[in-house]
């Protein structure tokens, strides 16, 4: 499955693009590559007619971040079983994947958690990232590079299973991981004109107003499509920069490596690429974590203010989500750590491991081929599909489906540089897409952010 935007699918499913307010070229908005999902976390157990039993099998397709497998862990019940398979868009998302499980899985002697919070949304959101985050990021990216490279068979811990990958493919993470560690010297990259450039391509002759635009995409698109908590000063401060989470005094300027892609462009007939930040700077990672909580006083309105912010709601889930995490943790017996002691392993070892989890990261043109082997026929209890790769939703995929499975896809509700009929033709599309592959509507779990379908009987 190669690495996407979201206007080729647009294409896809029979969409044009109008320029709206925010728009001088609407492809910029979201970029090339989706390093957040457009969506809040759901957790996936709730979101069928059934609660499955047993091992659960949940298939993930571009969801571009970690916030579902987060949320859907921490739904678990103690005895429930949980084995997450993903497939990415690109390799650097799925780089970004891994170590945000990382984060996820650190104990608590060796970060707390308000301070692990930090540092993933830190990295999770923030063009620029604190010292102390980066250099927690290079420490990460140098363990996934050896457990990438050495664990051929058997996992270097059940939830960053790469086993899977192709050779290529684990020596594209390895190549990835190092330039996290190490960037290339002869070409630093400055995110700031970065960013910049990025606006500039965007608004095209609106630049100069853009203090305008930004706040209309706040007021009239985001807060119209009940967001109302992410602050205005937040917001701003990200579109303008790219700093979403400024969650303590601290200087925020060394550029995020894990938000870095290779992009080509046609180059007077030569196809030539460049490394930069290729994402989102419209939508805003806030979308994830940040605009819906189980805590209803976080949402408490003031003289018809918010009070807590989508920055303040962010902090609260995540710390939540990865309290969950320390709380499924199971300990190794001596036996299994005496043969345990592959280097991959070692790499790992230190991380928590959890009782009944596991994740499996496949390779990116898997998701055809799965229909054609055994191993996943009728495997999967929940099959969610981002926005970006619904278009990858063909009529095989019911043979992977479990008979009780449910079928999520997100919409196109936060994609900014849509009119309103454009996303409600999107959905329609959707429909049309999941009928066709044999699946039917279950109206009781949708929403306006996702559609959800079952099995047709």
């Amino acid at each position: 499955m190669r690495s996407t935007n979201y206007i080729q699918v647009y294409g896809c499913v029979g969409l044009s693009v109008g320029h709206g307010m925010s728009a001088g070229r609407p492809s910029e908005g979201l970029g090339s590559i989706t390093w957040w999902g457009l969506s809040p976390a759901r957790n996936l157990f709730r979101m069928g007619p059934v609660r499955p039993q047993g091992e659960v099998n949940v298939l993930l397709v571009g969801s571009s971040d970690p916030r579902h497998i987060l949320k859907t862990i921490a739904g678990l019940q103690i005895e429930e079983r949980l084995h997450v398979w993903v497939i990415e868009s690109s390799m650097e998302v799925m780089a970004r994947q891994l170590l945000l499980l990382y984060f996820a899985l650190m104990p608590p002697e060796i970060i707390g958690n308000n301070e692990k919070a930090e540092i993933f949304l830190d990295v999770f959101g923030n063009s620029e990232i604190r010292s102390q985050t980066d250099e927690i990021l290079r420490h990460a990216a140098s363990q996934l590079s050896l457990m990438v490279t050495e664990a051929l068979e058997t996992p270097g811990h059940s939830c960053l299973n790469t086993t899977l990958l192709k050779f290529k493919e684990r020596d594209e993470l390895d190549r990835i991981f190092k330039l996290w560690i190490k960037p290339q010297p002869s070409s630093p990259i400055v995110m700031s004109k970065q960013w910049d450039y990025r606006v500039r391509q965007h608004l095209g002759t609106r630049y100069n107003s853009k203090m305008g635009c930004f706040d209309w995409d706040l007021t009239m698109k985001l807060h119209e499509k009940g967001s109302g908590v992410i602050n205005k000063q937040q917001y701003v401060q990200w579109r303008e920069r790219g700093l979403a989470f400024e969650m303590r005094e601290g200087v925020y300027q060394i550029t995020n490596q894990s938000l870095l892609s290779a992009r080509v462009f046609n180059r007077k007939g030569d196809k030539v690429a460049y490394r930069g930040y290729w994402g989102d700077i419209v939508s805003s990672p806030y979308l994830a974590f940040g605009i819906e909580t189980d805590d209803k006083s976080l949402l408490k309105t003031e003289n018809g203010q918010h009070i807590n912010t989508a920055q303040d709601i962010s902090f609260s889930n995540v710390q939540a989500l990865l309290q969950s995490f320390s709380s499924r943790r199971s300990y190794a017996t001596s036996s299994q750590s005496n043969t345990d002691t592959d280097e991959s392993s070692q790499q790992t070892d230190h991380l928590m491991h959890l009782k009944g989890i596991s994740v499996t990261f496949l390779p990116l043109d898997s998701l055809q081929k799965l229909p054609e082997k055994q191993t996943y026929s009728k495997l999967f209890n929940a099959i969610y599909f981002s926005a970006s790769c619904v278009h990858q939703l063909v009529p095989k995929m019911k043979q992977i489906a479990a008979p009780d499975a449910v079928l999520i896809v997100e919409l196109a509700k936060y994609i900014l540089d849509l009119s309103k009929e454009q996303e409600a033709g999107f959905s329609k599309k959707v429909m049309s897409i999941a009928l066709e592959a044999e699946f039917e509507p279950y109206n009781e779990k949708s929403d306006d952010t996702h559609a959800v379908f079952i099995p047709q009987k």
